[in-house]
């Protein structure tokens, strides 16, 4: 059983973690007149605590799950979330739980592969830290401490770009002609433009982008493991000669 996962996160909701990030940037070192500092605090300080507090979207500890998707082999992609989205991530997490926990009894103790981009660096683990903080158990089946080669799991930027290295889905897409990101809703969305969505009131169209995120990983997927063939592809027999193809001598 394939299980094709994404979530999408949104930056720290909690009182004071602004105030917390802003206290600890401080000016260059180099900036010793009062005037200087001033200037400074004043024009280039707030971009850069905007950025650090946006970068908490990707910290377990800090962040949160504004969305979760998930599908089961063929099956069309599943979203969960909210509209009132500040208060809908222990109900994600239950709902999303509860959906792998059926899929993996109605396997009959087929053990699931979990599959996604980056999913065993930061999906599984997000997933796990979120749980533990919401105090929410969950099932078993999820392999959260697996590495990306394990039969247990797939993760499409490692099977496509090597253990260490990077490569970001909607690259992977345009390269092996799967429809990039942002395709299902018609607008440019990735994942450091969630939050502009959610703080838009756009949380639908997140889960929309959830979903196609999941269609796309499936996509990839089965390219990678040659379960699809690219359009244009050549026909057995065939081998390429002088830019041509040409059909292969039979062995005398």
């Amino acid at each position: 059983m394939h299980i094709f996962l994404d979530i999408e996160t949104i930056p720290a909701q909690g009182a004071g973690v602004r105030e917390e990030i802003a206290a600890g940037i401080a000016p260059p070192g180099n900036y010793k007149k009062a005037e200087t500092i001033a200037e400074w605090e004043r024009e280039q300080k707030p971009a850069l605590v905007e950025e650090a507090w946006r970068r908490t979207a990707l910290d377990g500890a800090l962040g949160q799950i504004a969305c979760a998707a998930l599908a089961i082999d063929d099956a069309p992609p599943v979203a969960f979330y909210a509209e009132d989205w500040s208060r809908a991530e222990p109900g994600i997490l239950r709902n999303l739980f509860a959906a792998i926990r059926a899929a993996h009894d109605a396997a009959r103790m087929t053990r699931p592969v979990f599959i996604g981009h980056n999913i065993a660096g930061f999906d599984l683990r997000f997933l796990f830290q979120r749980a533990v903080l919401h105090g929410i158990e969950p099932p078993a089946a999820i392999p959260f401490s697996a590495r990306p080669w394990e039969d247990c799991i797939f993760d499409t930027m490692t099977a496509w770009a090597g253990y260490g290295n990077r490569v970001g889905l909607d690259k992977l897409c345009r390269a092996l002609g799967v429809p990039g990101k942002g395709s299902e809703i018609g607008e440019e969305i990735d994942g450091s433009k969630v939050w502009n969505f959610v703080a838009d009131g756009r949380i639908a169209e997140v889960a929309e982008y959830c979903k196609g995120d999941v269609e796309r990983v499936r996509a990839v997927f089965r390219r990678l493991t040659f379960a699809v063939k690219p359009a244009g592809a050549v026909p057995p027999g065939l081998t390429f000669a002088r830019g041509t193809a040409q059909p292969e001598e039979a062995a005398c």
